[in-house]
């Protein structure tokens, strides 16, 4: 894709968040869904697989643009995002990154038309950020695996077609070793999706359980080599964490926007409340960091491109936006006052929504251990 094929999609992303989705937010925050008229104009206009492969039905674009396009989406509820997020993401991407030929033909092009909706399962009760814990297990039978377990908070699982699970395949080994990647059908038997889960924010992604139970899948449903599954994610993650910073950007530009708007408008003694110094303050805080947060992510996914980066800047833009974002949230309801306290306010939705994004992909705490340790190493520092 050209540069300016690339802006033609962009602009069409733009305005069919702000033309089309902003303005049908309390609806999805009412009945906890994406419209499906909505789903169908993210098909329409190729968003189920901008990041996937062009020879595979995608739109192929790199991390410069994705992020780029991650900026658009940001600026509205992450559910909408979130629709066709795994497809393009942690999902669709270890296939796209590390399925065979027969496995990238049979899913790709379904997932990037929207056909399908694909689910990254790896989280457990046990293993969220440290893989030491996993327990679901995937033992051989003859030509075929058995694969057994649970996996916790997976997005869309409701909704998905296909998971891409990982379970241990040598109990001998301890922590990200002996684990497998495998392509599972939702329809397999044995496969249990639970209801989806209530959360503080972020209505209309839905997460839920997943079960497995005795589910038998075939031998090509290993995805890449036998023990190499925990190196695929972490590799996926790494990309999909530059994509949530970039998010995060796209929200703080929103609750800015917003609230340069309130207090433009809104009046305190008959003059705007913008007239006050400490509001001002409020806004120059929310723009210098934005404006921080905007000029590191598109910095990072020039060096992921490049080959430069691909883990501690990912980590480190994750970190710092995702915190910023917290800190943009919780200054757009200090100017609003009252009114951001109340839930037909959208910066109240948002602060809400934006708590998640310290947790998943890695909470914070983890990509302060990515970033340390990877300087260190870096730096000579052993293992041990």
């Amino acid at each position: 894709m050209d540069a300016e094929d690339f802006k033609q999609v962009r602009d069409a992303v733009r305005e069919l968040v702000r033309e089309q989705v902003v303005p049908r937010e309390e609806e999805i925050e009412e009945s906890d869904r994406i419209p499906d008229d909505l789903r169908a104009q993210a098909a329409a206009m190729g968003l189920f697989g901008y990041a996937l492969p062009e020879d595979y039905g995608g739109l192929g674009v790199n991390m410069t643009e994705d992020v780029q396009l991650a900026f658009e989406f940001g600026y509205t509820t992450p559910a909408f995002r979130s629709l066709f997020g795994t497809n393009n993401g942690i999902a669709g991407q270890v296939i796209a990154k590390f399925g065979n030929e027969a496995q990238k033909k049979a899913y790709l092009p379904r997932l990037a038309a929207g056909e399908m909706i694909g689910s990254f399962a790896l989280t457990e009760a046990e293993a969220g950020s440290d893989p030491a814990g996993l327990r679901t297990s995937a033992v051989r039978d003859g030509d075929s695996w058995v694969i057994n377990g649970a996996k916790r908070y997976i997005t869309n699982a409701p909704l998905a077609d296909v998971f891409m699970v990982f379970a241990r395949t040598d109990p001998e080994e301890r922590g990200g070793r002996g684990i497998s990647s495998f392509v599972v059908d939702k329809s397999a038997p044995g496969v249990t999706v639970g209801p989806h889960d209530k959360k503080m924010g972020q209505s209309g992604a839905w997460t839920s359980e997943v079960y497995f139970d005795d589910v038998h899948v075939p031998a090509d449903a290993l995805i890449g080599e036998e023990g190499r599954g925990y190196s695929k994610a972490l590799t996926v993650l790494s990309r999909g964490r530059l994509h949530i910073a970039a998010m995060c950007v796209g929200m703080a530009q929103r609750v800015l926007d917003e609230s340069v708007a309130y207090a433009a408008s809104a009046k305190q003694g008959g003059a705007p409340i913008g007239r006050f110094q400490l509001v001002q303050a409020l806004i120059a805080d929310m723009h210098a960091e934005w404006l921080a947060g905007r000029s590191m992510v598109l910095a990072v996914a020039e060096r992921y491109d490049s080959g430069e980066d691909t883990s501690i800047g990912p980590s480190s833009a994750k970190l710092f936006c995702s915190e910023m974002v917290g800190r943009a949230v919780d200054r757009a309801v200090q100017v609003h006052g009252g009114m951001g306290y109340l839930r037909t306010t959208p910066v109240e939705r948002f602060y809400r929504d934006a708590r998640l994004f310290r947790l998943y992909e890695g909470t914070s705490e983890v990509q302060r251990v990515i970033i340390g340790s990877g300087l260190l190493r870096e730096a000579g520092m052993s293992r041990g």
